[in-house]
C-alpha cells in the first residue's frame, strides 16, 4: 500500500512546482553549506566575488537581486567571520567596495564540488541545467511584466 497521496490541486499547478523546486534547492544547498556555516545568500555573493573580486554594494545588491537592508547585515556576517573586507571609497565615502579576503578566495576550492552535487540532485548534465535555466530566466521576465502591467494598470 502506497503512503504517498494522491495530487491535490496545488500540485498540478506550475507554479507550485516551481515554489517546491526552489524550496528543495535551498535546503539541499544549506545542507551542503552546512559544514562552512554559511547560507546560501552568502554564497551567492561569494559565487559573485570569484568572478570579480572588487564590487561595490549597490552591484552586488543588483546582481542578487538583495535589497541593502538585506545585503548589508549579510556582508557584515560575512566580513566577522574573515571571509571579506568593505571599504569606502576615497573618491565618494557613500561607496562601499567589497573585496575577499584570502580565506574569501580559498573557499572557491573548498566550494568547488557543490555545483555539481547541486546538479546530479537535479538530475541535470550541464546542457541541461543551462536549458533549464534559460527557461526559468524566461519564466522570471514574463512574470515581471506581469507584476509591471498590474502596477501600471492600478
Amino acid at each position: 500500500m502506497s503512503t504517498e497521496s494522491p495530487p491535490t490541486v496545488v500540485d498540478e499547478m506550475v507554479c507550485f512546482s516551481l515554489y517546491a523546486a526552489a524550496r528543495a534547492t535551498t535546503q539541499a544547498y544549506r545542507a551542503l553549506l552546512a559544514p562552512w556555516d554559511l547560507t546560501y545568500p552568502q554564497y551567492l555573493v561569494l559565487v559573485d566575488l570569484w568572478t570579480q573580486d572588487r564590487r561595490t554594494v549597490s552591484e552586488l545588491g543588483r546582481c542578487l537581486g538583495l535589497d541593502s537592508g538585506t545585503l548589508s547585515p549579510l556582508l557584515r556576517r560575512m566580513e566577522q567571520a574573515g571571509l571579506l573586507v568593505r571599504v569606502r571609497e576615497d573618491a565618494d565615502e557613500r561607496v562601499v567596495v567589497v573585496r575577499l579576503t584570502e580565506r574569501g578566495v580559498a573557499l572557491r576550492d573548498e566550494l568547488g564540488d557543490v555545483p555539481r552535487r547541486v546538479y546530479e540532485g537535479m538530475g541535470l548534465d550541464v546542457d541541461e541545467a543551462r536549458r533549464l535555466r534559460d527557461a526559468v530566466h524566461g519564466l522570471t521576465d514574463g512574470m515581471r511584466a506581469v507584476t509591471a502591467s498590474v502596477r501600471h494598470a492600478g
